[in-house]
C-alpha cells in the first residue's frame, strides 16, 4: 500500500516497473488488437493490488464496529466531492486515451520510495500489528484509538488509486492525500490522548503494550504532521499545480 504520504504512485519498484512495461506494451496492442469478450472478463482488472490489500483492511475495521458513522461519511463525501472537483475545477487537459500525464517526482527517486516505505511501516504496518496484538492482550481501549487512523488511511490509499488514472487530473491526486492527512491529525490527536489517559484504565493491556501505544500514536503524530506541513503543502501541492497548469498553458498556445 501507499503509505499515504502522497505521491506513491509517481515512483514504482523494479518489479513494478516491468509490470508497468508489460501492461504498456498489453495497451498498444490492445488498440490494434481489440480484444474478446473472454479475454476482457479475465485480463481485465478495476483494482490494483495495494487497493485490494487497502481495501481489506477498510472492510475488516468496518466490520468490528471499530469505526464511528462520522469516519464512514468522510470516506463517502470524499468521493463525491473528487467528482465534482474534477469536473468543474480540474478537468482532465487531454482525453483519457492519450499519453499519461507526466510524474511529479522522478519514479526512481529512492529518498521519496524510503519516505513512502517510512510512511507505511508507521503509519499502517505497525498500527495492524499493535491492534492484532490488543486483540489477545485485551486492550479493547487502545484498538478502539487506533482503529479510526488506520481506517482512514487505508481509505485513503484505496482513493489514491482511483485518483491516479487518466481520467483524473493531477490536482485531484494531490486532493487526496490533503484533504485526508488533514482529517487524520484530528484522531491521531484522539489516539495520543486515549494512550496518555490509559493509566489507571481497565483493560489497557500490560505495561509494555502501554509504553509502546504511546510512542507508536506520538510518532504517529510527528510523521504525519510533518508529511502534511512539511511535504504535501510546501512541496508536492506547488509541484503538482505548477505541472498542471503547465499544461493548461500550452494547451491555450496550441
Amino acid at each position: 500500500m501507499s503509505g499515504g504520504v502522497g505521491p506513491c504512485s509517481d515512483i514504482r519498484l523494479p518489479k513494478e516497473e516491468q509490470e508497468l512495461d508489460k501492461k504498456l506494451q498489453h495497451d498498444t496492442y490492445s488498440k490494434t488488437h481489440p480484444p474478446t469478450t473472454t479475454t476482457a472478463a479475465v485480463g481485465g482488472g478495476f483494482f490494483t493490488f495495494r487497493q485490494l490489500n487497502a481495501l481489506a483492511v477498510v472492510i475488516v475495521l468496518s466490520a468490528s464496529g471499530m469505526v464511528s458513522p462520522e469516519d464512514f461519511a468522510f470516506v463517502f463525501f470524499s468521493f463525491i466531492y473528487m467528482y465534482l472537483i474534477s469536473k468543474v475545477a480540474f478537468p482532465t487537459l487531454s482525453p483519457p486515451s492519450s499519453t499519461t500525464q507526466p510524474s511529479v517526482f522522478r519514479r526512481n527517486n529512492k529518498i521519496l520510495a524510503l519516505y513512502t516505505f517510512a510512511g507505511a511501516a508507521i503509519g499502517l504496518f505497525l498500527p495492524i500489528a499493535y491492534i492484532f496484538e490488543g486483540i489477545f492482550e485485551g486492550d479493547k481501549e487502545g484498538i478502539k484509538a487506533a482503529a479510526p487512523h488506520v481506517f482512514l488511511l487505508a481509505s485513503q490509499g484505496f482513493m489514491e488509486g482511483v485518483a491516479f488514472s487518466d481520467r483524473l487530473s493531477t490536482p485531484i491526486r494531490v486532493f487526496v492525500p490533503v484533504f485526508y492527512n488533514s482529517r487524520r491529525i484530528f484522531t491521531i490527536v484522539e489516539w495520543v490522548r486515549d494512550e496518555i489517559s490509559k493509566v489507571d484504565a481497565q483493560d489497557s493491556g500490560s505495561s509494555r503494550r502501554l509504553y509502546v501505544g504511546r510512542a507508536l500514536a506520538v510518532a504517529n503524530m510527528v510523521f504525519w504532521s510533518f508529511n502534511l506541513f512539511g511535504f504535501l503543502l510546501p512541496v508536492y501541492l506547488p509541484r503538482a499545480f505548477k505541472n498542471y497548469y503547465s499544461g493548461a498553458a500550452v494547451k491555450v498556445k496550441d
